[in-house]
């Protein structure tokens, strides 16, 4: 699948990602790279983005890891997520990029690195599990 079929999938699963514009730049083998463009209104007061629209991203970015090893098709739920805020982002944009860590059995386990476009230095640490959906 391209990242212009992944995005899709995306913005039709959580509209606010369609909202906020995140873009989908790659996403195979359990990787996935996306951008949250800069926007005033996910901005806080010192001029960063904050805290929930980061955490947002960044379960969007792991969705789109567990939608490139399941072509497209996932209806896994978020269980975990901890993050840790290693230094302000500044106002985008910014880059975030999942890997799945453990993506087989009914629990799925992933990681992502939240960056400032400009500036490779991590901002954002996140670990999340995931919970593989039962069949309906």
């Amino acid at each position: 699948m391209t990242p212009a079929e992944y995005e899709a999938i995306i913005h039709r699963g959580v509209p606010l990602a369609g909202d906020w514009g995140i873009r989908v730049l790659s996403a195979e083998a359990g990787v996935a790279r996306l951008e949250l463009p800069r926007d005033p209104r996910l901005l806080r007061p010192g001029n960063t983005v904050s805290g929930p629209a980061i955490m947002g991203f960044a379960d969007v970015a792991m969705w789109a890891a567990l939608l490139s090893v399941s072509e497209g098709r996932d209806e896994s739920l978020t269980a975990t997520m901890n993050i840790a805020f290693l230094r302000p982002c500044g106002p985008g944009p910014l880059l975030a990029e999942a890997r799945l860590i453990k993506g087989s059995g009914r629990s799925l386990f992933g990681e992502v690195v939240v960056t400032h476009a400009d500036d490779p230095r991590p901002c954002v640490h996140v670990t999340t599990g995931w919970v593989r959906s039962a069949v309906r």
